[in-house]
C-alpha cells in the first residue's frame, strides 16, 4: 500500500503563506519565498527529483487549485511528471484544463485518498497545499507521515500550519534531514 505524505514548505515561525492574501497574491505578500527552494540549486533539484521518483499521487484542496491553476496548467504539481492529483472539494469547477491530470473528490478526504491511492499504485501519496486540509488528514489519522520544507524566513502573520489540531500529542520519528542553503528538509514518521 502506498505512503500517505503531508507534505509543505513552512516559515520558521510556521506560517504556509504570507499575511495579506489576494487573488493575485495568494501565498501573501512576500510568501513566494517559501517555493524558492524548488529548483533553487543541485541538492534542492536531486531532492526534488527524487521525491518526484516516488510519487504515485496527489492531493490538494479545492483553494490550493483555484489559486495555482494558472501556474500548474494542464500537468499539475507535479509538472511535466504529470503525476494524478485529486483536489478536496464541496463542488467541482465548471472548467478544468483540457488533458489535464485533475480528478475532483467530492465526498471528503476519504473519498480522495481512495481515489489517490487508486491513481498511486506503490507511489507515494503526496497531501499538499492547505494547512486545514493538511489538519484534516493528520486527525483522521489517515497520514504515515510528515515533510515540511522549512525556509529561512519569518513572517510574523500569515496561515499557520498546525493552528487549532483537535489532538493531543503525537510522537514523530526523524526519516530524513537534508540541509541545503535554501531550505532545510526534513521528513517524519508519525509513530501510531
Amino acid at each position: 500500500m502506498s505512503t500517505v505524505v503531508f507534505d509543505i514548505s513552512v516559515s520558521i515561525d510556521g506560517f504556509i503563506t504570507a499575511s495579506n492574501q489576494t487573488p493575485d497574491e495568494p501565498m501573501g505578500e512576500g510568501g513566494l519565498k517559501l517555493h524558492e527552494w524548488i529548483g533553487r540549486d543541485d541538492a534542492n533539484r536531486q531532492y526534488m527529483e527524487e521525491a518526484l521518483g516516488g510519487l504515485g499521487a496527489v492531493i490538494c484542496g479545492r483553494r490550493t487549485f483555484d489559486h495555482s491553476i494558472k501556474w500548474w496548467g494542464p500537468n499539475g504539481p507535479s509538472g511535466p511528471a504529470r503525476r494524478p492529483t485529486i483536489v478536496v472539494t464541496h463542488h467541482a469547477p465548471d472548467t478544468a484544463p483540457e488533458n489535464g491530470v485533475y480528478e475532483f473528490a467530492t465526498n471528503g478526504i476519504h473519498d480522495a485518498l481512495d481515489r489517490a491511492r487508486a491513481a498511486a499504485g506503490d507511489g507515494t501519496v503526496c497531501v499538499m497545499g492547505g494547512a486545514n486540509l493538511g489538519q484534516q488528514y493528520l486527525a483522521a489519522g489517515l497520514l504515515d507521515e510528515i515533510s515540511l520544507h522549512v525556509v529561512p524566513v519569518i513572517f510574523g502573520a500569515g496561515t499557520r500550519l498546525f493552528e487549532n489540531l483537535p489532538i493531543d500529542h503525537l510522537q514523530l520519528e526523524t526519516l530524513q534531514v537534508v540541509e541545503t542553503p535554501a531550505a532545510i528538509h526534513t521528513r517524519f514518521r508519525i509513530v501510531q
